[in-house]
């Protein structure tokens, strides 16, 4: 269906339009767009991750994107890793591509304690917890999560509980073998997909927010974790750095002895937790969705002057 969107009927809708320019939020211009157009790609997980995505979906997302970064009047990428990526992989043009940063939404910001207090009421969560939030999916590397936290936790190291929030997706079998090897099986709590209502809470009662993925075009948890004052552990890959900024302590997400001491570091003191949520809610400030409509405005105005 979204290849006969792309490529058949959005064309027919553009060209119906008489648009002056058109922005394709997902890596695609249509073969046969009759106009302008601004194309946003996210990232290029399925060249980056080949073994990430089915055959089929790899290949037409690799040709695809290949020819629309070179047919578009400008691209956009999320961050300065995926612009790196589009033109070592794709051949992009640097100077037609633009990095427009996503933007922090309003509903994640620290919690009164008293609003903390009576979401972990309803949650049942009663004492500390490290937070995971994002589709469980192999380069998630929630398995290594699961294997640090099993050390952290057996050593004494931390009393509390893993949260594992996120839906199925696929490849999970690595994520299965390593619940049912932990020997603090019962510390670890998967609550499957949450409501966008209930995300802001998980952020804020969090002791600590873990998001060792392996690639990301961005990283949404971690500018969302540092808005609600959460400190964070993330990847030293890709473009985790980039939104972490020198707010987060980045680890190599496949070390699970760095990730276990990592934590340790963090849970065990007062003091590092409170530089790293102030350092973070700085680090947030940085993405504002203002500047990224400026920014994106700018492009198409470039656009239109046949810049």
């Amino acid at each position: 269906m979204r290849i006969l969107w792309e490529h058949l009927a959005a064309p027919w809708v553009m060209g119906a339009g008489r648009l002056d320019l058109v922005h394709s939020m997902l890596n695609v211009v249509p073969l046969a767009a009759p106009t302008r157009h601004v194309v946003t790609v996210h990232d290029v997980s399925f060249m980056r991750l080949p073994g990430a995505h089915p055959a089929h979906r790899r290949w037409y997302l690799t040709a695809a994107t290949r020819l629309s970064v070179r047919r578009a009047a400008a691209v956009l990428a999320d961050s300065r890793a995926t612009k790196d990526d589009l033109v070592q992989l794709l051949g992009a043009d640097p100077a037609r591509v633009t990095v427009v940063y996503p933007g922090t939404e309003p509903e994640f910001h620290p919690r009164p304690p008293a609003e903390v207090r009576a979401f972990r009421a309803a949650q049942g969560v009663a004492g500390r917890f490290v937070l995971f939030v994002g589709t469980l999916e192999p380069r998630k590397n929630v398995d290594t999560l699961v294997r640090a936290f099993g050390a952290l936790a057996s050593g004494g190291g931390f009393e509390g509980e893993l949260v594992i929030a996120g839906g199925r997706g696929w490849g999970t079998e690595r994520i299965d073998a390593a619940l049912a090897a932990s020997g603090v099986r019962d510390r670890i709590r998967q609550i499957g997909y949450v409501k966008s209502e209930d995300l802001p809470g998980w952020y804020a009662a969090a002791s600590l927010v873990v998001y060792p993925s392996g690639y990301e075009g961005f990283g949404i948890p971690v500018l969302e974790a540092m808005a609600s004052g959460t400190p964070v552990i993330t990847s030293n890959l890709s473009s985790l750095p980039e939104v972490g900024g020198d707010a987060a302590l980045l680890v190599d997400p496949r070390d699970v002895s760095q990730l276990a001491a990592a934590m340790q570091a963090v849970l065990s003191s007062p003091a590092r937790q409170a530089e790293m949520r102030a350092r973070g809610l700085a680090q947030a400030q940085r993405f504002d969705w203002t500047a990224a409509a400026d920014r994106c405005l700018d492009v198409y105005r470039r656009v239109l002057r046949g810049g």
